[in-house]
């Protein structure tokens, strides 16, 4: 498999959408798509939230007059095109679950966690894209150069410093993650965090560093986190992880060796056979990431392609939280 179909398969990665960047900069395009009888709007307060359907089966997308009734005030951001179809997203700034709203548009408030593994694959991805996009605006209000007050251009992807003398033009931050399945023979290398519910075990990941390729975030990561020498790598898929604005990118590794040494980020690292995992997932004593990460589907592929396995047929829904 393709690793543009692979990263299809990630929650928040399949969003059919024409973000048509080259029509951003036309204010008449944009207000001509904004005030159009087929445009829809999703709703994002401040905590991450959106508006989505009584029943939680999709978002619930207001029409502009919908918009114009409840949120006449609030910004909104050009998102792009589907099915002839312009959406936009709506910051606001309400934060109970019980605004009128809600209750008047008939919806009700959903994180995007609970989103990604709720909600259709559009919807979910469409959310994600919101989200990051208005969460990064609330931390763009001002000049990262000269501390001036910026204002929002390009349809809402690009802050502009208002101070002459500067000027300088800021643009929505994404922070590169790695994130990888390291095996070694028939066993493949997990770890666990001090907070994380008992019994779960994930991959190993961390933020690339500045002058530093992809591959050698692996390598550092990996060696870091358990001392474990990863020999080679390659790219797996890619999922956005707007919490608040990362991009993770999925890896597969073999090691050098099984020697491990915990470095201070992690409670516990260890090798994991096939036959452990078949066990541990059976009597509950392992618990792996939900399908929200991409972390399961590294461990999911592992399985496949070490010992011919399914996941999801081996967990009976029971194997990760």
């Amino acid at each position: 498999m393709a690793a543009s179909a692979r990263s299809r398969n990630n929650v928040f990665a399949a969003l059919a959408l024409d973000r048509a960047s080259e029509r951003r900069d036309d204010e008449g395009w944009i207000e001509t798509r904004r005030v159009a009888a087929t445009t829809r709007f999703a709703v994002v307060r401040p905590d991450g939230k959106a508006l989505v359907d009584a029943a939680r089966r999709g978002l619930r997308l207001l029409a502009e007059a919908e918009r114009a009734a409840w949120l006449a005030a609030a910004p909104v951001c050009y998102l792009g095109e589907a099915d002839e179809v312009a959406h936009f997203a709506v910051a606001h700034a309400g934060g109970d679950d019980e605004d009128p709203l809600a209750s008047a548009l008939g919806g009700q408030w959903m994180d995007l966690r609970a989103a990604g593994l709720a909600l259709p694959a559009f919807d979910a991805g469409l959310f994600a894209y919101a989200r990051g996009l208005l969460h990064w605006q609330t931390r763009a209000r001002f000049c990262g150069a000269c501390g001036s007050p910026t204002i929002f251009v390009s349809a809402g992807h690009k802050a502009r410093c208002t101070d002459p003398a500067c000027g300088i033009v800021h643009f929505p931050r994404t922070d590169p993650a790695i994130i990888v399945i390291v095996g070694w023979r028939d066993a493949c290398l997990l770890g666990r965090q001090a907070s994380w519910p008992a019994n779960r075990w994930s991959t190993l990941a961390g933020f690339v560093e500045p002058g530093e390729t992809l591959e050698d975030a692996v390598r550092r990561e990996v060696f870091e986190e358990s001392g474990v020498v990863v020999a080679e790598c390659d790219y797996h898929s890619s999922q956005p992880w707007p919490f608040p604005a990362s991009l993770m990118l999925g890896f597969t590794a073999e090691a050098q060796g099984p020697e491990l040494r915990v470095g201070p980020e992690l409670e516990a690292a260890r090798w994991f056979t096939v036959d452990e995992i078949v066990r541990s997932l059976a009597d509950g004593s392992l618990v792996f990431p939900p399908p929200l990460s991409v972390s399961f589907r590294l461990i999911e592929h592992w399985l496949r392609e070490t010992a011919g396995l399914e996941l999801t047929a081996l967990a009976r829904g029971r194997g990760w939280s």
